[in-house]
Order: structure tokens, then C-alpha cells, then sequence
């Protein structure tokens, strides 16, 4: 039987680190200023035409501790989704769930004028999770190896950490959540048929 394994999780996992590994040797992540030398989000920016800002951003990450935590809810939520609804879908979903929390941050920050520089994998991460509880809706609560109610309760602890934690980005996460969900209505089609044979496109 066909081994399925989640190639595109795994390849932005390694894009992420190595892009963190490469950015130590020339500075500290943890630095504002040096994080928005290498393509960190900055709204004023942007409204300068460096939209490029919204795509790069979310590969950047401050600091070891960040990476790590982004890189191991990638690697378990990623995994499930990409199994589920195919590489090219996975991929659509990530990167549309990231530059769609980028849009909603940058439009808050507009609206209350509050600027930050930010960065992260969080709002393509979240977007997963969005999508993973739209798909378990539609399978009866459950997908793969994780449960609706397991996706729910996550979805609470993320965004209940980033009210109550400073530093983070919840419009982004909201954005992101929102776009992974809605994605997922207008991609997932159900495989089970596909899904118990082993069967990957």
C-alpha cells in the first residue's frame, strides 16, 4: 500500500527553519528593526508599495521560541489537512489564510493607527485549523486523527492566548482564521473512499 506522507508540511517546515537559521548569522531576530530590514510586515510600508512585505513576513519568525511553537502546530495541524485535501489545496489554503490575517491586521492597524512591526507563520497556521474545523463538521466530528471538538477547543486556546498575552497579532489570526474556513467550504469535496485506501494526489 501506498506510504502517504505530507511533502509540502514538511517543505515549508524546512523553508521556515532555514530561513530562521540563515537570519541569526546576520542578526537577532528578536530585533524590531533588523526583522523589518529582512521583510517583516510594517503598515507604513506597505502603503509605500512594499506589498511583497504581506508574503515574506510569513516566513519570519522572533526569536527560537516562536519558530519552534509555529513549527510544531504546522507540523501536526499541516499534516492532517494536506493528507486530507491534497498538496495544491494545502498550499492554496496556507498561503491565502496568511496573506488574508497580513490584510486584516494591516486594516486594523489603519483603522486604529497603531503600528507594529510583525511577523509569523501563525495566520497560515491558524487558517489550518480553520480549515481542519470546517472539514470535521462535514465528516461527522471527526478527520483523521483528530476530533471536531479537539479543533474547537484549539481554536479557543489560540485566540483566548493571543487577547490575553501582549505581542501577538489576533487580527491576524482572526483573518487567517476566517480565510482557512471559508477555503475549505469552497475546496474540500469528501474523500473517504480515497482517504481509507491510501490513495494521494
Amino acid at each position: 500500500m501506498y506510504q502517504r506522507k505530507a511533502l509540502c508540511t514538511s517543505a515549508l517546515i524546512v523553508i521556515n527553519a532555514a530561513v530562521f537559521i540563515f537570519l541569526i548569522f546576520g542578526g537577532m531576530t528578536e530585533d524590531a528593526y533588523y526583522m523589518l530590514q529582512n521583510g517583516a510586515m510594517y503598515l507604513p510600508l506597505l502603503q509605500q508599495g512594499e506589498y511583497y512585505r504581506m508574503f515574506t513576513s510569513i516566513f519570519l519568525h522572533f526569536g527560537f521560541s516562536h519558530l519552534v511553537n509555529n513549527m510544531l502546530m504546522l507540523g501536526v495541524m499541516g499534516w492532517q489537512l494536506e493528507l486530507v485535501i491534497g498538496r495544491i489545496k494545502f498550499l492554496i489554503i496556507y498561503f491565502a489564510a496568511g496573506l488574508g490575517g497580513n490584510v486584516l491586521s494591516a486594516l486594523a492597524e489603519l483603522r486604529n493607527g497603531d503600528y507594529a512591526v510583525s511577523a509569523g507563520a501563525s495566520g497560515a497556521i491558524v487558517g489550518i485549523i480553520g480549515s481542519l474545523l470546517y472539514i470535521a463538521v462535514r465528516n461527522h466530528g471527526q478527520i483523521g486523527n483528530v476530533s471536531g471538538q479537539g479543533i474547537l477547543i484549539m481554536v479557543v486556546l489560540t485566540l483566548y492566548y493571543g487577547f490575553t498575552s501582549s505581542g501577538v497579532d489576533n487580527f491576524a489570526h482572526i483573518g487567517g482564521l476566517a480565510a482557512g474556513f471559508v477555503l475549505a467550504v469552497l475546496l474540500y469535496r469528501e474523500r473517504d473512499e480515497e482517504f481509507r485506501s491510501g490513495v494521494f494526489r
